[in-house]
């Protein structure tokens, strides 16, 4: 390090040392406000709220899984089938956003374990419903618990990503599409030989989700009682008029990709057992290969979104996937179940990025944004079943595979989605200099 003299202005002034500070950055340096240092990616929270998502989805996917016992158990018909599917799905469409709205201006931490306890209320319900609409009743407190547990979660892994954003929805959501992807075997190991009672035993999953989503509420209340940071810009990348065409984009994609869903998740095993005369546990297992492909899809998609964009993403899973949905109502047995894991890996890719997205344009608003995208992925989920099985009744399973194959060709609207941030390569080059 090099020295030179100084001296204050005084007569009497005896010259001094300091040191000249060198161009190199030092650790003050980087301490600065300007130069901080990215925000480390909580992973153990990250985790955390997964596995809690994993937990939720597989007791939501049980429900669709054990679809069959109900239906003749209940001697029900595939309109009532939907109509089950409609009141969870719709409850936590309803609720959703409206949860999502109040906790951007009042967060709640603890609300993650409170809604999993409604969860556990209505598993509970279920395994001792003895009519059918004690069934939607049921149905409903499970589409409660998950109204509560997606915006806020969603909160948490944004606060937990160090800015890897994508990644971090990737992380969270990928948890409740593993969850989702188990459900189905657990319903055939468990809830199929031994009967509606046996549903009980999986509030003790829902009870381990509390547990987990206790500790969360700890970190994230913590979190609330650091120092604030410097608050972000609240404003738009785009302006209002284009925000609003964006929003109408991202709702239609959102419609194309889970109407298309709900075709798979909650008829796929009816499907391939009209088709191709298959026992429900192989259904089943053809039910578990498409939805460990959406997990799979949805791992992926958050963090190539962050490499190449998230248009660009949301661009290649949507309309990309319509080649293949156009030839499943045509394909045997074993290419069948080839082309759903296709389609499930490419649809599932696109939600992260879609939720991201829509983040970054509307600023400020991570719930809401949370609690619309999810409670709309859960309501037009619910609204396609509840539809699909009315088709289903009046023209045939066959029928409503071949109408539902042409509907990932709404991803043509794709193309008018804004470029919000600047080329990854350009952005490099601006922060480095």
């Amino acid at each position: 390090m090099r020295w030179r003299n100084v001296c204050s202005r005084a007569p009497s002034c005896t010259p001094s040392k300091i040191p000249i500070v060198s161009s190199t950055p030092t650790t003050a340096a980087l301490a600065a406000p300007g130069n901080a240092p990215a925000e480390q990616t909580k992973f153990r929270i990250l985790g955390a709220i997964s596995f809690s998502h994993f937990l939720n989805d597989m007791i939501q996917s049980l429900m669709l899984a054990i679809y069959p016992l109900f239906k003749t158990d209940f001697h029900l018909n595939f309109a009532q089938i939907g109509l089950i599917t409609l009141t969870y799905q719709f409850t936590a469409s309803l609720l959703q956003p409206l949860v999502g709205a109040f906790t951007d201006r009042h967060p709640k931490p603890y609300s993650l374990a409170v809604g999993m306890g409604f969860t556990l209320t209505g598993l509970l319900m279920l395994s001792i419903a003895p009519s059918f609409p004690i069934l939607l009743m049921a149905a409903a407190m499970v589409g409660t618990g998950s109204s509560i547990f997606h915006p806020e979660s969603s909160r948490v892994a944004r606060m937990a990503s160090g800015g890897r954003h994508g990644l971090a929805q990737s992380i969270f959501q990928v948890g409740g599409n593993a969850g989702t992807a188990t459900g189905p075997l657990l319903a055939a190991w468990i809830v199929l030989p031994h009967g509606q009672k046996s549903i009980a035993w999986f509030s003790l999953a829902a009870l381990l989700a509390i547990i987990v989503l206790t500790g969360v509420g700890r970190w994230y209340s913590h979190q609330h009682r650091l120092p604030k940071k410097a608050a972000a810009s609240k404003q738009s990348p785009v302006p209002p008029h284009l925000v609003r065409r964006t929003l109408a984009v991202l709702l239609a994609l959102i419609f194309s990709k889970f109407f298309y869903l709900a075709s798979i998740n909650s008829y796929l095993i009816f499907y391939l057992m009209h088709k191709f005369h298959v026992s429900t546990e192989v259904g089943q297992y053809h039910l578990f290969v498409f939805l460990a492909a959406v997990a799979a899809g949805t791992l992926l998609g958050g963090p190539i979104g962050d490499r190449i964009g998230r248009k660009a993403v949301i661009w290649v899973s949507i309309l990309g996937v319509a080649p293949f949905t156009l030839m499943l109502p045509y394909a045997s047995l074993e290419v069948s179940a080839v082309l759903s894991a296709i389609i499930g890996f490419m649809l599932a890719s696109a939600f992260p990025s879609m939720v991201v997205y829509a983040q970054e344009l509307i600023p400020g608003k991570v719930g809401t944004v949370a609690g619309l995208f999810f409670g709309l992925a859960f309501g037009l989920g619910g609204i396609g079943a509840a539809v699909l099985g009315q088709l289903a009744d009046m023209w045939g399973i066959d029928a409503v595979y071949r109408l539902c194959s042409f509907l990932p060709l709404i991803g043509l609207l794709a193309v008018f989605l804004p470029n919000l941030h600047q080329p990854r390569a350009k952005a490099a080059l601006n922060k480095s200099l």
